[in-house]
């Protein structure tokens, strides 16, 4: 392969978001797994993956979790690589834990809308506009919106962070205003909600969910504190990405309709094989699932290439990455009773 067309290839990486190189043969099947393992060996790298991403990436994956279990993996990580399977402000969480370790994505447009809606910018105008006010922040944000937050939350700790916060102070909390207002009701604490809120999960669609829970009567449904008020209002049990895979594992239920990304059916299936799971319905009724394409714009092909190629490569500037890191430490000593 020529030197020209690497270097092509590298140059298209902020358009494409990842590695095209037309005349490289890759690997396919079960011979694509192992060269991706033998790779994993070669450079003591490690490989990180979201319940959400595709099946074969979780399957392949040394840690698999959510965002909380993700960001102690990336933390306590001995390999000089990291490789994030996940969305952009995962992988960058990793970078700011690990300024020295290098970081690799395999689509760097594997984005969030939660992210890409909130900006540092504005939370500090809020900031001004409430000058007393604490700012929690949602971990799905980026290096810029940390930075001007006083702690990061998950959906997995989040409840444990706000009870800690001083109940003399206001909380902004951003950008997701559903997780917000969940939180509110669980914490009696008041709450300025920045409006955002996730595609996946608001396109669940109430009345067919509903219809869904008249068909199997039997099921439980089960939901991200994600999702909008009406479809919490209606579930069995509310929890994490984590907490969820462990209440279909661990409750007598046999049956559950799931709202939340459907990647986690994966591992939930892997878990529970004996139980029936339905991903809840969306509005768009030629669909019947509920996606997040940005998880999903990793496969294992880009897998491959960025471990090859060690890119595209998560750079944070110091500064920033300093600033960014005291409300990601400040979260992580505030959740070490949780598992």
């Amino acid at each position: 392969m020529s030197t020209e067309n690497i270097e092509k290839a590298k140059s298209t990486i902020p358009v494409r978001g990842y590695l095209q190189i037309k005349d490289l043969i890759i690997p396919e099947g079960e011979e694509l797994v192992k060269a991706i393992l033998k790779l994993k060996e070669e450079k003591n790298a490690v490989i990180l993956a979201h319940y959400y991403q595709p099946g074969e990436i979780q399957d392949i994956a040394d840690f698999l979790g959510d965002s909380l279990q993700l960001a102690r993996q990336a933390k306590d990580t001995n390999a000089d690589m990291i490789v994030f399977c996940g969305v952009h402000f995962m992988a960058e969480a990793a970078k700011i834990l690990n300024p020295t370790k290098k970081v690799v994505l395999p689509d760097t447009l594997a984005g969030c809308s939660l992210a890409d809606g909130c900006s540092g910018e504005g939370l500090r105008k809020m900031r001004e506009q409430y000058p007393n006010a604490l700012i929690a922040t949602y971990i799905n944000c980026n290096a810029e919106t940390k930075a001007e937050s006083d702690i990061i939350v998950t959906s997995s700790n989040a409840e444990t962070v706000i009870e800690a916060l001083p109940k003399d102070r206001p909380i902004i909390f951003a950008p997701d205003k559903n997780l917000g207002r969940y939180l509110s009701q669980k914490t009696g604490r008041d709450m300025i909600l920045w409006d955002g809120s996730c595609i996946v999960h608001e396109a669940f669609s109430m009345e067919r969910i509903a219809q869904q829970m008249a068909e199997n009567p039997d099921a439980k449904l089960i939901a991200h504190p994600e999702s909008e008020e009406a479809v919490l209002q209606l579930a069995h049990f509310i929890g994490s990405t984590s907490a969820l895979l462990n209440f279909v594992e661990q409750d007598d239920c046999q049956k559950f309709v799931i709202a939340t990304e459907e990647g986690i059916l994966h591992e939930m299936r892997k878990r529970a094989p004996h139980k029936e799971l339905i991903p809840a319905l969306v509005f768009d009724e030629s669909c019947n699932c509920s996606e997040c394409f940005y998880m999903k714009r990793n496969t294992m092909e880009k897998l491959y290439l960025c471990m090859k190629y060690e890119l595209p490569e998560i750079i944070i500037d110091e500064e920033l990455r300093l600033r960014a890191l005291k409300p990601i430490e400040a979260m992580l000593d505030l959740s070490k009773s949780i598992k």
